[in-house]
């Protein structure tokens, strides 16, 4: 079968029924304490129900806090509890019900954690001491910039202790109707600060070489492979440089294209599906080339190198530009993520440009 953006995709025994895939977005719009914190609400309900509505083959939840303080925010989504979790089944049952496949992504927001809302003083971070705000945790005492306090640097149980909420988090996910889970790897959060030798500047397992600096990436994965049922899927998202050694105009060492593509083997060999390659977000002042597509090579080297499947990310907004990147075979989805915020119906808007079909609610079926 021809890889093309309106076909089937397997993985295990899940199959999705096309390759226009909605990545994880943050909406920031829970309760930030009490009963309902890290509650989805009814407008994660409607944001996720059009795009399922609109044709979307896969729907990945955005980042979902695996405790209090590994939120990005305090509006953040959290599955560390039984309100959550039975929250979120409405939102599963209506994405399946409609043919789209549920997705969550499980993060621990790491040193970046603590902040507004992103239209709040433009995400300002929280201090300690402010409403609603605490002190991050990381691997190493550096603060993301100079307006944030220090982290605490975790010891080696506390990071055990992050393993297990990893895992608590996807039992619950499984419980919540998902049928994906995503590891968030990427964007400066705690595991790609563990990833980079920018941020973890250890001297014990958890640092120093290649084999240590990946060592909780793989533990995480381990942990959510034991609870995870062997016929579902996992995807690992990872920011496949920090774009600091790639840089010819920067000096400071980072995480590289060439070690995604070592850790990918890894993550694949201990039961990971799929890799959901991103860029950046370890730095505030990294320099990005950003244009359509421009993270699509990055998938591309990964897929060519393991064989292990990608999907693609990055201004992804054209149906004939998605239909190449999966023809030319430089990935096996695309992740449509600011266009499907603009057009809900986008993937249903691309099938008719293109050709394809994609299934529609029996609502708006007319003779």
């Amino acid at each position: 079968m021809s890889t093309t953006l309106f076909t089937p995709f397997t993985l295990r025994s899940l199959t999705v029924p096309n390759r226009v895939w909605m990545p994880p977005m943050c909406q920031y719009s829970a309760a930030p304490d009490g009963a309902e914190a890290g509650v989805p609400t009814d407008w994660h309900f409607s944001h996720l129900a059009a795009r399922a509505a609109g044709g979307t083959g896969l729907i990945i939840a955005e980042a979902t806090a695996v405790s209090p303080e590994g939120r990005i925010s305090p509006y953040d989504l959290g599955l560390w509890n039984d309100t959550q979790t039975e929250a979120f089944r409405r939102i599963t049952a209506f994405l399946t019900a409609h043919g789209t496949v549920p997705a969550i992504q499980l993060a621990h927001a790491g040193r970046k954690a603590s902040t507004e809302r992103t239209w709040v003083d433009r995400g300002r971070p929280l201090a300690p001491e402010e409403t609603h705000g605490w002190r991050p945790v990381a691997p190493s005492a550096l603060p993301f910039d100079a307006d944030r306090v220090a982290p605490e640097e975790l010891g080696t149980e506390q990071i055990g202790e992050i393993v297990r909420q990893f895992a608590d988090a996807a039992r619950r996910a499984l419980d919540a109707g998902f049928e994906v889970v995503e590891i968030h790897g990427a964007h400066g959060y705690l595991i790609h600060e563990f990833l980079s030798p920018h941020t973890n500047r250890r001297t014990d397992g958890y640092g120093g070489s290649f084999e240590g600096r990946i060592r909780l990436a793989l533990e995480v994965v381990d942990a959510v492979r034991a609870v995870w049922p062997e016929e579902l899927p996992i995807f690992f998202r990872v920011s496949a440089t920090d774009w600091l050694t790639e840089n010819p105009e920067d000096e400071r060492e980072g995480w590289t294209s060439q070690d995604t593509v070592r850790l990918a083997k890894e993550l694949h060999a201990h039961g990971v599906d799929l890799l959901d390659v991103s860029t950046g977000g370890l730095v505030p002042d990294a320099r990005i080339e950003a244009g359509p597509g421009f993270q699509v090579p990055f998938a591309e080297a990964v897929r060519d190198a393991t064989g292990m499947p990608v999907a693609a990310v990055g201004l992804i907004t054209d149906p004939a530009q998605a239909q190449r990147i999966l023809t030319d075979g430089r990935a096996d989805a695309v992740l449509v993520g600011r266009e499907l915020l603009r057009d809900p119906y986008w993937a249903r808007h691309a099938a008719t440009a293109l050709g394809g079909e994609v299934a529609g609610p029996v609502q708006y079926h007319r003779a």
